[in-house]
């Protein structure tokens, strides 16, 4: 995976003292929902007032003129909407998620056993003695209600290794959540609550946005309640950021923080089309750069949990490898601009069923181009056992298309007892 030159990724994550180390190579850590989140931020207050000058304080106001509108009738013009409506319709549906994880430890029975003069009378053998304790972790984060049954969208590592999960509601409510599914190699997870009078948000097609449009973020961010921010899509399709196994992000510069994670990305049509994931940042703050879940890959991921407990995807067995340009050149393709080169195969897979060769080149999946190997994985994997992936393929200096029928992953194989 490539380094990111001093950057980090960072997803909203629980903030805890010890972060995972294992995330991945890459300058990779995950910030979000952010333990005792508000205990870390800082707020100042600038003491500064706009004042006017005193001669222009003292000078005359002119008089209103006929023609000039409310101001002549002596109330106040209208005021402008903007966004407020947005807001106004949208937060009720994205709540506060906080997640309890119980870590346990092994401590040892006195620090007096490991010195040397008390070996002396007890021996060695009593630095082995240890007592169990725990301790429990909170974690915040966000999420928003997309039907009216109470399910909630949020991401995977807001609730990963929770054991206690309540949602606090716009008007006060707090309500214990449960666990419908996750799905770790998408970063989702889905929640649901009980309760009457549960708003929603609806669901938009992430497909139509457009670099450039407007969206506000809504979330929680350090653990103070409601917050809606502002900003355009700066990019689509963003992938290779090491946050999770299958990445198609949307960019956004709206400002996402520690405890946005699982809030709700929003075009001006108040549809949800993103679920906010991460940050890129050499801070740890935020620095203009963040990630949200398309709302199509959510929804589809949504719709596996709620029906079966678990994310279905199909299964074509071939390895990739990313094409680089002296990869291509040594492929005789002129094009060096995307694709995925394929390595490796299952001799009993649908991939090599369907006549697909190590050192072939996919360069598209449908009508849809590929610009690399994690693009091609990603996409595949939205789609479900038994449908078909016809496949663009660049061999031996021709172009044919395979079809490949997409089967169940294989069982994992079970290890042989030790003994």
């Amino acid at each position: 995976m490539r380094q990111m030159a001093s950057e980090q990724i960072r997803s909203e994550w629980d903030g805890r003292a010890i972060w995972p180390a294992a995330r991945r190579l890459s300058a990779i850590l995950l910030v979000a929902a952010g333990a005792l989140a508000g205990a870390g931020a800082a707020f100042y207050l600038t003491g500064t007032q706009d004042a006017a000058p005193p001669e222009a304080a003292s000078a005359p106001r002119p008089a209103a003129g006929p023609g000039t509108g409310a101001a002549a009738a002596g109330t106040a013009p209208p005021r402008g909407d903007g966004y407020a409506a947005i807001a106004k319709a949208v937060m009720p549906a994205v709540v506060n998620v906080s997640s309890v994880q119980v870590i346990r430890t092994y401590e040892r029975y006195s620090p007096f056993l490991t010195d040397p003069f008390f070996q002396q009378f007890f021996g060695g053998g009593m630095y082995d003695y240890v007592v169990p304790r725990e301790r429990r972790e909170l974690s915040l984060g966000s999420g928003v209600f997309v039907d009216d049954q109470g399910t909630i969208l949020t991401n995977h590592h807001v609730v990963e290794h929770a054991a206690e999960v309540k949602v606090a509601l716009s008007d006060g409510r707090e309500l214990p959540a449960r666990i419908v599914g996750i799905d770790p190699r998408t970063d989702l997870a889905v929640l649901r609550v009980d309760g009457g009078g549960l708003p929603k948000a609806i669901l938009g097609d992430s497909d139509g946005l457009l670099v450039g449009d407007v969206v506000l973020a809504f979330g929680n961010p350090f653990g103070l309640g409601g917050t809606v921010t502002m900003g355009i899509v700066s990019a689509i399709g963003r992938g290779d950021i090491g946050v999770a196994d299958y990445e198609d992000f949307i960019q956004t510069d709206a400002a996402i923080n520690p405890g946005n994670s699982g809030g709700a990305l929003v075009n001006t049509r108040g549809e949800v089309i993103g679920i906010n994931t991460a940050i890129l940042s050499r801070s740890g703050g935020y620095q203009g750069v963040g990630f949200a879940i398309p709302s199509n890959m959510a929804r589809e991921v949504l719709d596996s949990l709620v029906r079966h407990g678990r994310v279905l995807r199909g299964y074509a067995g071939f390895g990739l490898q990313r094409l680089t340009p002296d990869l291509a050149r040594a492929f005789g393709l002129p094009d060096t601009r995307g694709g995925a080169l394929v390595i490796a195969f299952d001799p009993d897979g649908p991939a090599a069923e369907a006549g697909l060769r190590r050192g072939d080149v996919i360069l598209a999946l449908g009508d849809r181009p590929i610009a690399s190997d994690e693009e091609l994985r990603t996409q595949m994997s939205r789609l479900k056992p038994g449908e078909r992936a016809s496949l663009g393929v660049a061999r031996e200096g021709r172009r044919l298309t395979v079809e490949v029928v997409l089967g169940e992953p294989p069982q994992p194989r079970s290890r042989r007892p030790r003994g």
